[in-house]
């Protein structure tokens, strides 16, 4: 049994913190008892939740995880000022809908961009330090899609199947530095990740938009239950959490009844990505 997390006073750093599942990941966190840092591209966002976020607020950032350069001096400052991380949710993320004939190279390197070097730069700038200190814990947002390969989504399926097998290797690296590392793999979430979603190849490019927000909002399974499992992760030292229904049930397929997955994979046809 792994030891319990302190998650009181942990010094918190959530990437995509405006809004969705950073933004209810920051507030679980604040709810904890921990001290939270956070970054978006959205500033309105996070000033919002800065006032939230009340005596557990401890700075924020507009950054494009994305940027190289940005996120070395987004970290460089954090270092500076507060010191290791204690928690690291790599959170910041895009969608993208499409198929291999309709995705064109601007979209890879779109998706690639923030999914996977994303996350690549929250880990190279931030994980350091925290190995140094001997302690601390990673979570990278992943993705149902991250073990399921969904028809009509490659950009996307490929970023979070990186991710994924990104998070898997660096737990096997880090868990003899004392640094825990694990990926949560949403389903279909309510949040605004749509809103700027890619469908690529499509002529209706707001009808489908207006049609996959629709069936998430139906769907009604909100960005609160991430943020809790984000923290079952980090307190179970979990390395894979699937989230949603449907999350176990074809995480538990993909492990047991492997045979049925690629005709479900043949069988889907999504219009846009759940996380």
């Amino acid at each position: 049994m792994s030891k319990r997390f302190p998650f009181r006073d942990a010094l918190t750093l959530i990437t995509g913190a405006g809004s969705g599942i950073g933004r209810a990941t920051a507030l679980r966190f604040a709810g904890l008892g921990s001290r939270v840092i956070a970054c978006d591209r959205n500033e309105e966002g996070l000033l919002s939740l800065r006032s939230e976020l009340g005596d557990r607020y401890l700075h924020h950032a507009t950054v494009d995880v994305g940027d190289r350069a940005a996120m070395k001096a987004f970290a460089d400052d954090v270092h500076l000022r507060f010191g290791a991380l204690d928690v690291l949710v790599n959170n910041a993320g895009v969608g993208l809908s499409g198929g291999i004939l309709d995705t064109s190279l601007d979209d890879w390197d779109w998706v690639l961009r923030v999914n996977v070097m994303g996350v690549v730069h929250g880990c190279h700038f931030f994980v350091p330090e925290m190995v140094k200190k001997g302690s601390g814990a990673v979570v990278n947002i992943s993705s149902v899609l991250g073990f399921f390969p969904a028809a009509k989504v490659v950009g996307y399926v490929a970023s979070k199947h990186a991710v994924l097998g990104l998070t898997e290797s660096m737990r096997a690296e880090l868990a003899p530095q004392g640094v825990r590392v694990s990926a949560v793999c949403p389903g279909v979430i309510d949040t605004a990740i749509i809103q700027s979603t890619r469908f690529a190849g499509r002529a209706d490019q707001e009808q489908a938009r207006e049609r996959t927000q629709a069936t998430f909002k139906k769907r009604g399974y909100p960005p609160e239950r991430v943020a809790d499992a984000i923290v079952d992760a980090i307190e179970g030292d979990v390395a894979v959490m699937p989230v949603s229904p449907e999350a176990w049930a074809l995480r538990y397929a993909t492990r047991f009844l492997p045979g049925v997955i690629p005709m479900l994979g043949r069988m889907s046809s999504r219009g846009a990505t759940g996380k």
